[in-house]
C-alpha cells in the first residue's frame, strides 16, 4: 500500500514536463493534421523533417545564431523537406505515402550531415534557449510552458486566417474534392505541394523546439513521429470533437490531444510500465481510436426506418 501510495505521489511532479513535451509535440500534431485531415494526404515525411528542424536548430545557435532565428531557420528547413516530397508526389507522379518515405530517408543522411555526428547537445548554461527542462517547475516568463502555449497560440491564430483567405480555401477544397476543385481552375498540384510544405515546416519548428527543451539533437529523434501525431489528432478529435466545431478549435483540439497522451504515457511509466512498451502502446492508442468509429457504425449504428410510401416505390421499382 505504501509503495502504490509513494508511486501516485510521484505523478503531480511529473505533470509539468509531460505538458510542456505534449505542447510541443502538438505543433508537430497540427502540421500532420494539415496533411492527414486538410488535404488527405498520408506524409511520412515527418519521421524526418521533425529531426532534420531540431538539427537545423541546434547546429546554427552552437554557431551563435539567435535563438528565433535558429527557429526561423528550421521553419524553412521544413518547408524544404516538404517540398522535396510535394514535387516527388505532383511532378513525378510517385504516390504520396511513397514520396514521403524516399524524402524521410534522404533527410537521414542529410541530418547526420548537418549535426556532423549521431547527435549533439546544446548546454543551456551557456547558450540562450528558449525553452528548457531545467525550467519546466520555475513560476517564471522563462518556464517553457508559458513560451511553448504562447507560440502555439501564435500558430493556430495565424493558420486560421490563412485558411480564411482564398488560397486557403483552395487548399481545403482540394483535400475536400479534387475532383471538383479541378474542374473550379484550382491548381491541385500547387495546393498539395503547399499544404505538405506549411506541414512539414510545423514539424521542424516543433523538433527545433523539442531539441532546445531536451537539450540535444539527435538523427532518430522523429522516429515514430508519425504515430505520435495521428495519437494527437485522433484523441483531440475523440475528447473535443463534438464541442470543437470552429477550425481554430479544431487545430486546438489536435494540440489538446498531444498533452492528454504525454499525461497518459507519463502517468504509466511513473506506474512502471517498461519504457520499451511505449511504442506498443502508441501503436495499440491509434488502432483503437482508429477503429471505434467503423465499429460504432457497424455493430451500434440504428437502423433506418423505412416508410410504408417507400416501400410500395420499392416494390413498384
Amino acid at each position: 500500500m505504501d509503495a502504490i501510495i509513494s508511486t501516485l505521489a510521484k505523478i503531480p511532479g511529473a505533470l509539468p514536463g509531460a505538458v510542456a513535451q505534449g505542447l510541443i509535440w502538438g505543433i508537430m500534431a497540427i502540421g500532420l493534421y494539415f496533411t492527414y485531415r486538410i488535404l488527405e494526404v498520408s506524409d511520412l515525411t515527418v519521421d524526418g523533417s521533425f529531426a532534420t528542424g531540431g538539427a537545423v536548430c541546434i547546429v546554427l545557435m552552437l554557431n551563435g545564431f539567435n535563438p528565433w532565428l535558429a527557429l526561423l531557420m528550421a521553419f524553412i528547413a521544413g518547408l524544404l523537406c516538404g517540398l522535396v516530397t510535394g514535387l516527388l508526389h505532383t511532378a513525378f507522379g510517385i504516390p504520396a505515402i511513397l514520396a514521403g518515405i524516399l524524402t524521410q530517408l534522404a533527410l537521414y543522411s542529410i541530418n547526420l550531415k548537418i549535426i556532423g555526428k549521431s547527435n549533439q547537445s546544446i548546454n543551456v548554461d551557456k547558450y540562450d534557449l528558449l525553452v528548457s527542462l531545467r525550467w519546466v517547475k520555475e513560476l517564471a516568463l522563462k518556464n517553457p510552458l508559458i513560451t511553448v502555449a504562447i507560440i502555439t497560440v501564435a500558430i493556430i491564430a495565424i493558420f486560421y486566417w490563412f485558411f480564411g483567405t482564398e488560397m486557403g480555401c483552395s487548399i481545403r477544397a482540394t483535400g475536400a474534392n479534387l475532383a471538383m476543385s479541378r474542374a473550379q481552375g484550382i491548381n491541385t498540384n500547387m495546393n498539395k505541394v503547399l499544404g505538405i510544405m506549411v506541414a512539414n515546416a510545423l514539424v521542424a519548428t516543433s523538433g527545433a523546439l523539442l531539441s532546445q527543451y531536451q537539450g540535444f539533437a539527435d538523427v532518430n529523434m522523429g522516429r515514430g513521429a508519425i504515430v505520435i501525431g495521428l495519437a494527437s489528432i485522433i484523441i483531440g478529435e475523440a475528447v473535443f470533437g463534438k464541442i470543437f466545431r470552429n477550425f481554430a478549435l479544431q487545430l486546438l483540439s489536435v494540440s489538446f490531444g498531444a498533452v492528454i497522451y504525454y499525461v497518459v504515457v507519463q502517468v504509466v511509466i511513473t506506474i512502471g510500465l517498461d519504457a520499451n512498451l511505449l511504442k506498443l502502446l502508441s501503436a495499440a492508442v491509434v488502432a483503437v481510436f482508429l477503429a471505434i468509429p467503423h465499429l460504432k457504425s457497424k455493430y451500434f449504428a440504428k437502423p433506418v426506418k423505412v416508410t410504408e410510401d417507400e416501400e410500395e416505390v420499392t416494390e413498384n421499382a
